[in-house]
């Protein structure tokens, strides 16, 4: 494919496909956690946050439909391409580029809404939920040649802002409870991080350092403990079926134990699977939740480049910023004003 230019082609499936040369698109197998989805008339657009190109992939399942905005989105000799069913490549041209830079930021609101990660460890503030969805309210109406302004908004779910939490009371939250004692010998501990696929948003925080676990043998028994850092803000009383749980594997074995919420950390422990000793690995998630063991796109370094990305932004919100496509969300100047009680 040539440098700024779309491919168009048909699926096997029958859906067609407009896309830029390696953009994220939602036949992909596994969702990465840096890709933002806009569900629009006829199919689903898609950009990754940390690409620079604005230019989206598209997946439309009614082309009738989508002709509504492919024009708008990608230009007319694209519009004329799909209509013919003409497989080639195309260089884009939006022939409505505000439309087209609102649904991308669009798009990133509501990314911003499942994958924004707040932690109190790492001083990342949380979004104010009641400013996020109705920016995505006024975007969708910007949006309407693209989308249904309620499929636009984004149900309510757990908080995911809340009173203001300062780092340096978490820095080592997970870990403070567990304080050695000398009736007890630790044989191992560590820190990590979580797959942020595995369970919503809301209900852990988002640091490589959120998780904190130790080996102990006390009393002739050798038990694991785990202890994570609860999202900022978490308050409310979770929900049975969104309970998050703790698979701890070990050398030889691995053993599943439910979390409880104590104050703002979540823990739980268990009878030490077989060679615990030389070390564990904890994996986080919510039953029936997420992916089903593909590691794409939830490695630590996609994590870090996420913070990143949001770090980034946040310093750009604090800051007087012109208007533009990747202008600071309201959201995100808030929680950058508010970035001094982390």
């Amino acid at each position: 494919m040539t440098t700024g230019t779309v491919r168009i082609q048909r699926a096997p499936d029958g859906v067609w496909i407009i896309a830029p040369d390696s953009a994220p698109s939602v036949l992909d197998a596994a969702a990465g956690i840096d890709v933002a989805v806009l569900e629009v008339v006829g199919g689903h657009l898609s950009w990754s946050v940390l690409a620079d190109s604005a230019v989206p992939a598209a997946v439309i399942d009614d082309v009738d439909s989508a002709q509504n905005w492919v024009w708008a989105v990608f230009g007319e000799e694209v519009a004329l391409a799909l209509a013919s069913g003409s497989g080639r490549d195309v260089t884009p041209a939006p022939a409505r580029p505000r439309i087209a830079a609102a649904a991308r930021r669009l798009a990133f609101a509501q990314w911003a809404t499942r994958w924004w990660p707040a932690s109190a460890v790492d001083a990342i503030p949380a979004l104010d939920a009641g400013l996020l969805n109705r920016e995505i309210g006024t975007l969708a109406e910007d949006c309407d040649l693209l989308v249904d302004g309620d499929d636009a908004l984004v149900p309510a779910g757990l908080p995911v802002s809340g009173l203001p939490a300062r780092a340096d009371d978490y820095a080592l939250a997970a870990g403070a409870a567990t304080a050695a004692v000398p009736s007890r010998l630790v044989l191992a501990r560590g820190t990590g991080g979580t797959d942020w696929r595995r369970y919503p948003p809301g209900l852990v925080d988002a640091s490589e350092r959120a998780v904190f676990w130790e080996v102990v043998r006390a009393a002739g028994i050798t038990t694991v403990r785990v202890s994570v850092v609860a999202a900022p803000g978490l308050s409310a009383p979770v929900p049975d079926h969104l309970q998050p749980r703790a698979t701890i594997g070990a050398a030889t074995g691995t053993v599943d134990v439910a979390l409880e919420l104590s104050g703002d950390v979540w823990s739980g422990e268990a009878a030490a699977p077989q060679g615990s000793e030389a070390g564990v690995s904890v994996r986080v998630y919510v039953p029936g939740f997420g992916v089903n063991g593909s590691p794409d796109g939830g490695d630590p370094e996609a994590r870090e480049r996420v913070r990143n990305l949001v770090r980034q932004r946040l310093r750009r919100a604090a800051e007087p910023t012109p208007d533009g496509p990747d202008a600071p969300l309201l959201a995100e100047i808030d929680a950058a004003a508010s970035d001094s009680d982390f």
